[in-house]
């Protein structure tokens, strides 16, 4: 799977190392060093996937990946030296798809790389242009829509809406909570859920689930500290919770010719 990657990093030889692998892999891969380069590249050409450097001159990777958010829904894979929990989370809630601390092994980020491309990549402009099959077929059956309560998804749009409201997210976060709501009250472990995430790939963590429930409780629920719709089930994984059942009316008491 060929693609177009910018790669933002400020130390030139670990970008080259870091292109060199890319490029073996038969991506394309521009290389900037720092920020507000990071941008304007992107900008002129949207990648298929950006490779973001926290810690850049001009412009840091947490601001690039701020603005990428507001702008598009390119997977970011985000490498740092910095290895805190706290770092990885803030990471995850400014949009990040993946993240990776320094020293990385370049072997690992390129399946990094080729795991986020296989989840998140649109089918290629060349699949569209085939010719039109002589017979007609049959339309593909639309993806289904999960309804939990007030909360829906909707894998077809790419939409979560929470009491009519549209929320914002990353395909990640997106993900988490499709598989969540495809059934509700059945708890998934984390390797379930990093099945469906990312396949049977090793290269990701029980932690990236964990950052992804945190921030989509930020955005789904009315209080985050107490959630009502994603629910952790303290040593085995996260469940969405079952909408409660509406009262069966009585007929009886209410209708005005009970006797």
């Amino acid at each position: 799977m060929c693609a177009y990657v910018v790669l933002a990093d400020d130390d030139a030889k670990q970008a080259d190392l870091i292109r060199l692998y890319l490029e073996r892999e038969g991506h394309s891969v521009d290389v900037v060093h720092d920020g507000r380069a990071a941008l304007e590249q992107i900008r002129q050409r949207m990648p298929d996937l950006v490779v973001l450097d926290w810690m850049m001159p001009r412009v840091d990777g947490l601001d690039v990946c701020r603005v990428l958010r507001r702008e598009s829904d390119v997977p970011v894979l985000m490498l740092t030296a910095r290895a805190e929990e706290d770092d990885l989370l803030l990471a995850l809630d400014l949009g990040a798809d993946d993240y990776m601390t320094k020293p990385c092994s370049p072997r690992e980020l390129v399946a990094r790389v080729r795991t986020l491309l296989r989840r998140t990549r649109r089918p290629a402009a060349a699949d569209a242009q085939l010719p039109a099959p002589a017979i007609e077929t049959a339309p593909h059956p639309a993806e289904p829509v999960h309804a939990v309560g007030s909360l829906v998804v909707d894998p077809g749009r790419f939409e979560i809406r929470v009491e009519g409201r549209l929320v914002d997210c990353t395909p990640g976060e997106f993900r988490v909570l499709e598989v969540l709501a495809s059934a509700p009250g059945r708890v998934f472990t984390r390797k379930q859920i990093l099945e469906h995430l990312h396949g049977i790939d090793r290269y990701v963590t029980a932690r990236t689930v964990d950052g992804h429930v945190m921030n989509l409780r930020r955005k789904i629920e009315r209080d985050p500290a107490r959630p009502e719709r994603l629910l952790t089930v303290y040593g085995v994984g996260y469940k969405a919770a079952e909408p409660p059942a509406e009262a069966e009316p009585d007929d009886a008491a209410g209708s005005p010719h009970a006797c």
